[in-house]
């Protein structure tokens, strides 16, 4: 399995519905409103790579009041 973090940027006073919608989606572990640069920090896992980056463009960025995300695969060194 894959794991990563994704780190999102959301519009004004979208972090909180964002955080929920995605944390519904599979492949997500977890889905958290934060405060600092980023607005929403989600956790979540795939096959292979290539599953995890269609989950994140196929459904993470395709929910409403996303502007920004930033894909973060956990590697174990």
């Amino acid at each position: 399995m894959v794991q990563a973090y994704i780190l999102i940027q959301t519009e004004v006073g979208k972090a909180s519905t964002v955080a929920e919608v995605i944390s519904k989606l599979p492949g997500v572990l977890q889905a958290e409103d934060v405060t600092g640069p980023y607005d929403v920090i989600v956790r979540a896992e795939a096959g292979t790579v290539d599953e995890l980056g269609r989950l994140v463009v196929a459904e993470v960025q395709r929910v409403s009041g996303i502007t920004r995300t930033l894909t973060c695969p956990v590697v174990h060194l």
